[in-house]
């Protein structure tokens, strides 16, 4: 680094300790002082994390980490999916703030912990799954985007928001029973780019039946992705 880029670095990490100290942040869990993170390091200790035994390609628990039976009954269109977190309390909290409390701040904090997965391969752009044009109006941002940004800055991959569109926009997949889900997905989305031989790595918040990201991947695929991954902040996991 640069002497230039050195005394920039010092004057920055100055001006944070400083701002912290002058206004500290409590966590967003316990309300204790947690600095400039949204959590208190041991409410983010605390935060559930999934183990290393699921199945590659939908991220349920599995022993050994073999493929499921779900999966090896009929494989999804996608090739690999990676989770951190267990869809549950608190987890579940700071993912619905995000979304419907628009609490931003959140989404640095959940987007670095995001990047911390092991990548298996390198990806050619990095996809976050689209909102329909009435649910992003609605929302004003789509938290897909906010968590693959830190993501695509680590890998220094492109960051795709404008040439993957969902259509339509469809039944809230929590509305619908488990079952139902897939139908109300199909051709949700369209594709505006030529992916052959691309390797593409999708990302989203939450993961439930993993309809939405095999009708995504079937998109990409038809287009001619040669290999689809998601990265998703939690997995939801059965009863």
């Amino acid at each position: 680094m640069s002497i230039v880029g050195t005394a920039a670095a010092k004057l920055k990490k100055t001006v944070r300790g400083a701002a912290n100290a002058l206004l500290p942040q409590d966590c967003f869990l316990c309300a204790a002082p947690a600095g400039d993170c949204l959590l208190c390091p041991a409410c983010a200790a605390s935060l559930p994390r999934l183990t290393t035994e699921r199945c590659p390609l939908c991220a349920l628990p599995a022993p050994g980490a073999n493929t499921c039976g779900t999966c090896l009954k009929q494989a999804p269109h996608f090739d690999a999916t990676q989770a951190m977190f267990r869809y549950e309390f608190p987890l579940d909290r700071m993912v619905q703030s995000l979304k419907y409390a628009h609490r931003l701040a959140g989404a640095n904090f959940l987007g670095r912990e995001l990047s911390q997965l092991p990548v298996s391969f390198r990806p050619d752009l990095v996809l976050p799954v689209p909102l329909a044009p009435a649910r992003l109006a609605e929302r004003g941002f789509n938290q897909a985007v906010e968590l693959a940004r830190p993501l695509a800055k680590l890998l220094g991959v492109p960051l795709e928001t404008s040439r993957v569109h969902r259509r339509r926009d469809t039944v809230p997949q929590a509305s619908l029973p488990w079952k139902e889900r897939k139908q109300n997905i199909r051709h949700a989305f369209e594709c505006e780019l030529d992916l052959t031989g691309k390797q593409v790595l999708v990302v989203d918040d939450v993961m439930t039946t993993g309809a939405t990201l095999d009708e995504l991947a079937r998109t990409l695929k038809a287009h001619g992705a040669a290999r689809v991954e998601n990265f998703v902040l939690a997995r939801a996991l059965k009863d």
